[in-house]
């Protein structure tokens, strides 16, 4: 297990501007109603929207938002929310999962399609990208919170996949686990750590993309309007793309 990746996958966080904030927090409500739709309304017996619940809190989501996202699975008139997964290549040829939760397929397929179309994509067939991702829980911590062989061993200890630790300003540590251990990896963390700051389900590149020039920019604006939509609640990429082209754009 390395301790360091060379490479950090570019995951775009949400919620910089109020505007931004608000559009989180709807997303994080709809994926609590979906998953206390799917199963138990319950925290304590349903990992889903246990996983949904603790998501909403690190980005301090209200508890009383929380509770009426749970309500609302309950409601008869509650919306019909599909799951969809939609997969392309952006400029680049940077590898693009994009997670979808809509009431309308028609409007979402419309919206992602016309966005990688717009951008310089190209929307792709199921597991025309995915066979480059591994589908892997990922825990993360504050760099405060543990050194970096301290958060190294107790991974290790918890039967933990990866470890990569940032121990710059505003780094953290990212504990990878397979699907299935996410659960017990994520406990044994907490009662040695406390809360994690994230515990999530993601899509970890196996081989990372090198972007520079033009396409940054283009491949960014792609990027940023998918995560914008309202159907969309993730997206993923295989880029890499160095602090210096990052400066570039201002």
């Amino acid at each position: 297990m390395a301790g360091h990746s060379k490479f950090k996958n570019i995951m775009h966080r949400k919620g910089r501007a109020d505007a931004a904030r608000s559009k989180l927090f709807s997303k994080l409500s709809r994926e609590i109603t979906v998953a206390a739709k799917t199963g138990l309304p319950d925290p304590a017996m349903n990992p889903r929207l246990r996983l949904a619940v603790n998501n909403a809190k690190a980005e301090s989501l209200p508890k009383d938002v929380i509770e009426r996202a749970i309500k609302k699975s309950q409601m008869g008139d509650a919306a019909d929310y599909t799951e969809i997964r939609y997969e392309g290549m952006g400029p680049g040829g940077v590898g693009v999962i994009v997670e979808v939760l809509t009431d309308n397929k028609n409007r979402a397929a419309s919206n992602v399609r016309s966005l990688f179309s717009k951008y310089g994509g190209n929307l792709g067939a199921t597991g025309s990208v995915t066979f480059n991702f591994d589908r892997l829980g990922q825990i993360e911590y504050p760099a405060a919170k543990a050194s970096e062989d301290a958060m190294m061993e107790a991974a290790i200890e918890a039967g933990a996949q990866d470890v990569e630790s940032d121990m710059g300003e505003d780094g953290g540590h990212t504990v990878y686990t397979a699907f299935e251990d996410l659960n017990e990896v994520s406990s044994a963390l907490e009662a040695k750590f406390g809360e994690a700051s994230s515990t999530k389900i993601v899509w970890k590149p196996k081989l990372l993309n090198e972007v520079s020039g033009d396409s940054v920019a283009t491949l960014m604006k792609l990027l940023d309007a998918l995560d914008e939509d309202d159907d969309v609640q993730n997206v993923y990429s295989s880029a890499d793309i160095s602090e210096e082209e990052l400066a570039k754009l201002g």
